[in-house]
């Protein structure tokens, strides 16, 4: 009987420890307060956000940069590209020659291109300040009010970025 009575002694026992675990885990897996819950939330999504803008205002950011860089480069090589299509409006005996710079000039203005490099339109559009520059006026009856007659040098942009602004003659 003393047995019995220690093996029920030891149920009980393991009872009572099964019921004390069971109150641990419950009181490790006890529910956060709804206030704390709705701070730990708010605090969540602000950081959220603020991320998305930083990773947002970083592209923006490297974006910028690179298209200064390139107008910065490619302002250097205009020169060079005025120069190219000078040589190829120069009238030559040797047609070889000629169809050479034809050839040079046209990969350099394909490779501008395929970098968003842009020729500012002049002749026969209305003046801008922003994009052109005015050396000089004539009075044209025929033209139209700040209509552009002539290009001395030819301007270049990236997008909204004037790296070079057209020299040109404005009517009226």
């Amino acid at each position: 009987m003393a047995e019995k009575e220690n093996n029920e002694e030891l149920e009980n026992d393991v009872k009572q420890e099964e019921k004390a675990e069971n109150k641990k885990v419950k009181k490790e897996q006890e529910i956060v307060p709804k206030s704390e819950y709705d701070e730990l939330d708010d605090r969540y999504k602000r950081i959220l956000a603020e991320f998305e803008n930083f990773k947002k205002r970083s592209a923006k950011e490297r974006e910028s940069l690179y298209n200064s860089i390139l107008s910065d480069v490619v302002e250097v090589m205009l020169p060079i590209l005025d120069n190219l299509e000078n040589a190829a409006k120069v009238e030559t005996k040797d047609e070889e020659y000629k169809k050479g710079i034809e050839l040079v000039l046209k990969q350099f203005q394909d490779t501008l291109r395929a970098k968003g490099v842009e020729e500012i339109k002049t002749v026969g559009e209305t003046f801008d300040p922003e994009l052109h520059e005015a050396v000089s006026s004539v009075q044209d009856d025929t033209k139209g009010e700040k209509e552009i007659v002539q290009e001395y040098r030819k301007g270049y942009k990236i997008g909204t970025k004037v790296i070079r602004h057209s020299m040109v003659v404005v009517a009226n």
